[in-house]
């Protein structure tokens, strides 16, 4: 532990507990009252509500889930409700003095809310408190705190912590390789959560991430992190379940009835969103040759596989009374390439639900910032669009796809238990974040080893015309890609 952060810490836990008035039993009406306030203000997200009722009964004796729920309100609370830094040291207040009022121990999962929010509260120096307590307490860091610590400020506290004397005790020196392979494709990849590998001293770096996507320190190749096989399954429930209470549930019951019987499509692709893309001018319309190239380029990019293309089933027969449309069309439905949305239907819901329930690509330039995203108010669901959507554009007439980031800026650990940590970035220009690397002897990968993850494939190289036009996007950021749509009866 820090010295310095150590006093902070001492005197901060000590102000808290000079003020603690005796125990009381939790049983009892207030108790009742205290639990039912606090599952409410959990819903509503009102961390103020929630303090205030745990001031007023401040005696209760509090369950390890009631301390956990306070601390989450708290890590999330705005400054409106919590001006300045006042919910982050709270929730430090709560770590603090949990041993002496209520017995119990703080445990890995009491500090990530508070090292968030005092990250949030732009209080990072805090953190070194916070370390200190940690190592106070017998507890060491894994991925969701060291992933609270990544700007400049702080990541001396994640530095000085791998070169101390405890964090060279701390792991295994033996392990099933197998196993932590498996969990990381089943957390969605970056990490395995199976506590430390390997023992011995660290080494730290700091370094940058080539254009290889390899660290400039050990070579090893960082992974694009998706949501985790059970988080995928409640993403892809909860949208089911709201478009089950907005849509004619026969309608898009049917279409997941049809989904569980086709499910070996890599892509799924926003039919209208292409169709649109760019046609507001005069002679504009609904362009089935740019949806054409769109899949054109995916089934190349696939070995000759169809991509799921999402219609409204109006828009079809319109376009039916073009006879060259009716050739195409007739194409991709003997191919299996079509499902057409009933009319009065929301085609969102329909795209976005066979992408998370196929768990592959979604290709459109659909930001999905409408209402119907905002009701999902999942943490999962920007993981997710970053990791799954592709967006598009063209060139010549030829589709180009814009491939999901080749890895993500987040806290990794790898098969041999190297953590790669990523600073805080502020110039927006990703390739110039600074990371720490941080191994043991041999704990990084060979060089160009795909880091296992949880199974969509982006591997492909694209076509010549795809690597041409990427570059030209490279060199004129500001080019707008988003198209027009929305297709609804």
């Amino acid at each position: 532990a820090l010295p310095r952060p150590t006093a902070a810490v001492t005197h901060m836990a000590s102000t808290a507990t000079s003020h603690r008035r005796p125990r009381r039993d939790s049983k009892g009406p207030n108790a009742d009252f205290f639990c039912r306030t606090l599952t409410d203000c959990t819903r509503r997200g009102d961390a103020a509500a929630a303090m205030a009722a745990f001031d007023a009964d401040a005696p209760l004796r509090l369950a390890a889930h009631q301390y956990n729920q306070l601390l989450h309100l708290l890590a999330a609370a705005d400054r409106s409700s919590f001006p300045g830094p006042t919910a982050a040291r709270r929730a430090f207040q709560l770590v603090a003095t949990m041993k002496d009022k209520y017995g119990l121990s703080p445990r890995l999962r009491s500090y990530g809310p508070v090292l968030a929010a005092f990250r949030r509260a732009g209080e990072a120096a805090k953190a070194y408190a916070v370390e200190a307590h940690m190592t106070a307490s017998g507890v060491s860091p894994e991925e969701p705190e060291l992933a609270a610590l990544l700007d400049p400020w702080t990541a001396g506290v994640v530095e000085a912590w791998f070169r101390s004397d405890k964090a060279a005790t701390a792991g295994k020196s033996e392990w099933n390789a197998a196993q932590v392979k498996d969990a990381i494709v089943a957390n969605g990849g970056g990490c395995h959560r199976l506590g430390w590998l390997g023992t011995g001293p660290w080494t730290v770096q700091r370094v940058r991430v080539g254009a290889d996507d390899h660290c400039g320190g050990c070579r090893y190749r960082l992974a694009c992190i998706d949501i985790d096989m059970e988080e995928t399954r409640r993403f892809a429930d909860s949208v089911a379940g709201l478009a089950l209470e907005r849509e004619t549930k026969t309608n898009f019951s049917r279409f997941q009835e049809w989904l569980e019987a086709n499910k070996e499509y890599q892509a799924i692709v926003d039919g209208a969103n292409i169709a649109l893309y760019q046609q507001n001018f005069a002679e504009g319309g609904f362009s089935l040759t740019q949806l054409d190239a769109v899949i054109t380029e995916l089934r190349d990019r696939y070995h000759g596989k169809w991509p799921l293309v999402i219609l409204h089933d109006k828009r079809i027969a319109k376009l039916m009374e073009n006879s060259s449309n009716r050739h195409l069309i007739e194409t991709w439905r003997t191919n299996g390439a079509l499902y057409t949305s009933p009319s009065g239907s929301n085609d969102d819901w329909y795209w976005l639900y066979a992408a998370i329930k196929l768990n592959c690509l979604l290709v459109t330039n659909d930001e999905m910032r409408d209402h119907i995203f905002e009701l999902l108010g999942s943490s999962f669901f920007p993981k997710w669009k970053q990791r799954h959507r592709v967006k598009y554009t063209f060139n010549k007439g030829k589709a180009v796809l814009v491939m999901p980031p080749p890895y993500s800026s987040e806290v990794q650990e790898s098969e041999m238990g190297a953590w790669h940590i990523p600073m805080e970035e502020k110039s927006g220009d990703e390739r110039g974040r600074i990371w720490l690397c941080i191994g043991r002897g041999g704990s990084c990968k060979e060089h160009g080893e795909v880091p296992a993850t949880n199974g969509v494939v982006h591997e492909i190289p694209p076509t010549e015309a795809s690597n041409v036009v990427q570059q030209r996007l490279a060199e004129n950021k500001d080019e707008s890609i988003t198209g027009k749509r929305k297709d609804r009866d």
